[in-house]
């Protein structure tokens, strides 16, 4: 009788940027516990050999795909697996990687700690090599703590009250992104920044070590495909830097989205390869000059739609690669040209499908949860942690997504309204702004989107007037639209006018159930399908017909939970509207030798 091969969920290579052949997935069958009293320290957890309950790895314990599906607070969860070192790792740095777990993580092998982290967003790197042993089996337990309540941890959408409500929705906790292993040898690559240059027509890499050598060179090659178009040599170390000047440029944009492969390969001073990357980076530049966008030094209007990557079965972990891929299709499909990736860190595959279907997306964090800027002064003493918290997080997302060619903005928070201090508020943003910009360069950094502006290359307003006249007469107020002009006016200095939410309209087919009984929609009233492809198209129009106007972000590409205002439906994602129409409408372009 054949065995059965069982293939783990997410089993592609989570970092599509930085790719190595030889690597272990740990997704799959973990075994768990749901600490809810919060006291499995004191009954010695981490020494456990595995728990009575069984949960699939990356999924959530509050979704369904995770097979547990409890929708409670969960403050605390603790996780057991298995891990089998191969025997021929001996030598090897040892390598634990972690995608995503929600919100701080303590990681132990054989009931030793061995490391931890803060953010859920972020990912981490253990080196187990000195807790382990090739050819044995040790006790994972990772131990992962939530209290999104608190207000000093960034939750996005995750919903702080019972029940989703409004446009809060179903919690995540605990691992939610692929965990897996892989060996290097001690002098390896940790990872390489490439910058593009394309008024040059040429790449710079800049790339790290996890220990510096004597006699090591790294060899960067430059494919076209499988012809090789360009390579260098350069002394390895963590001082290296390489520019690669390209004979005959080929730039990467929407409508071509052209990507060099990419190879780094290490080798010691009698030539042996001891450790090989592959990677690809796109040629492209994105910039402003005045009020306008330009791409490549053309001028570009953003179509954008909102996206909140959320799946019904599997909340913040899409079900599968290419759930990832067809959402960005869908957005393709209905005239967009990119998506604001709205309060949530999108997985790394999600930017490489991005990049390989050549659309363009603005980064954006899940800041909401934080209290440093409510409108009341926090009453948690330790609330200026939350300040610590969100830049060392905002700072690791930013390293790891930057090398994407489809991404052009970084967006770090949203709707910073009720600000109790506002000058307080004005220097954490200029801050952020400044921190931001060291860490990236080459684009422009968009500190919140809607409001409160406070240092910005990027001016977006929320507007979410369904009155084409009203919608119109805003669109046009002097010296530009502000979500609250007293707090925002010495911000404003002509940057480029987007409209970065409005529509938000609700419709579901006669018959169908709604979703929860506080579903909602920014039209108060159903309305017909007709009339609302009507709506949509007259408030589109306005803003590209605009001369003011450099972009939009239409509210939303699908259903999340209650919030049934998408284009799609939330867990089939098939279109609610005639779709012909809806590209029509959004992919409608302002004639710019009219302005």
């Amino acid at each position: 009788m054949k065995k059965t091969l069982t293939i783990p969920p997410r089993n592609e290579y989570p970092r599509p940027q930085f790719k190595r052949r030889e690597w272990v997935n740990l997704n799959g069958e973990w075994t768990c516990e749901l600490d809810i009293s919060r006291s499995g320290d004191w009954r010695n957890l981490k020494d456990k050999k595995g728990f009575r309950r069984k949960i699939i790895v990356p999924f959530c314990p509050e979704s369904k795909l995770s097979g547990i599906g409890f929708t409670d607070f969960i403050e605390m969860i603790w996780y057991h697996k298995k891990l089998n070192i191969p025997a021929k790792w001996k030598g090897k740095l040892i390598l634990l990687h972690f995608g995503g777990v929600d919100y701080e993580s303590t990681i132990y092998i054989n009931g030793q700690e061995i490391g931890r982290h803060t953010g859920g967003c972020s990912p981490f790197t253990l080196d187990i090599s000195r807790f382990v042993s090739a050819g044995k089996s040790h006790d994972l337990i990772v131990q992962a703590r939530d209290e999104n309540r608190n207000g000093l941890q960034p939750m996005g959408k995750q919903n702080p009250w019972y029940d989703s409500r409004g446009c809060l929705y179903t919690r995540t906790t605990g691992i939610w992104q692929t965990v897996w292993m892989e060996a290097v040898d001690p002098h390896a690559l940790k990872s390489c920044r490439i910058i593009p240059d394309f008024d040059n027509g040429s790449f710079t890499f800049l790339p790290e070590f996890y220990q510096d050598g004597r006699g090591l060179d790294l060899n960067i090659s430059l494919r076209d495909g499988r012809k090789k178009v360009a390579a260098a040599c350069i002394a390895a170390g963590n001082h290296a830097a390489a520019t690669i000047k390209l004979s005959k440029p080929k730039e990467w944009n929407p409508e071509s989205p052209f990507l060099y492969n990419m190879k780094l390969t290490l080798t010691d001073s009698r030539g042996r390869v001891i450790d090989e990357v592959e990677t690809y980076g796109g040629l492209r530049k994105f910039h402003i000059e005045g009020n306008r966008f330009y791409l490549n030094n053309q001028p570009v209007f953003l179509r954008f739609v909102l996206d909140q990557g959320f799946y019904a079965d599997s909340l913040w972990t899409a079900p599968s690669d290419r759930d990832l891929k067809r959402d960005i299709e869908l957005a393709m499909k209905a005239g967009f040209n990119g998506a604001r990736l709205h309060q949530k860190i999108f997985d790394e595959r999600y930017h490489y499908w991005a990049d390989r279907l050549g659309y363009l997306t603005w980064g954006e964090f899940p800041d909401w949860g934080l209290s440093f800027w409510q409108h009341f002064r926090p009453t948690n003493p330790d609330y200026q942690r939350s300040f610590r918290n969100f830049f060392a997080e905002w700072g690791a997302v930013v390293e790891r997504d930057r090398n994407h060619p489809s991404i052009i903005t970084w967006t770090p928070l949203n709707e910073t309204c009720n600000i109790f201090d506002l000058g307080e508020h004005r220097r954490f943003v200029s801050d952020l702004y400044d921190f931001t910009k060291r860490l990236d360069p080459t684009r422009p950094v968009h500190d919140t989107s809607g409001y409160t502006h406070a240092k910005t290359d990027i001016w977006s307003v929320h507007l979410y007037r369904l009155d084409q006249k009203s919608f119109e007469e805003h669109l046009n107020e002097e010296p530009v639209c502000m979500n609250f002009r007293k707090d925002e006016e010495n911000a404003y200095r002509g940057q480029p006018f987007v409209i970065a939410e409005y529509g938000g309209l609700r419709y579901l087919p006669e018959g169908r159930k709604p979703f929860a009984s506080n579903s909602w929609g920014y039209n108060k009233q159903q309305i017909s399908a007709e009339e609302c492809v009507k709506q949509i198209t007259g408030l589109t129009l306005s803003i590209v017909k605009n001369p003011r106007c450099a972009g939009y972000c239409y509210t939303q590409l699908t259903d999340v939970e209650q919030e049934e205002n998408g284009l799609y439906f939330y867990a089939e994602r098939t279109p609610k509207f005639d779709m012909k129409m809806i590209r029509k409408c959004f992919s409608a372009k302002p004639d710019w030798s009219r302005f």
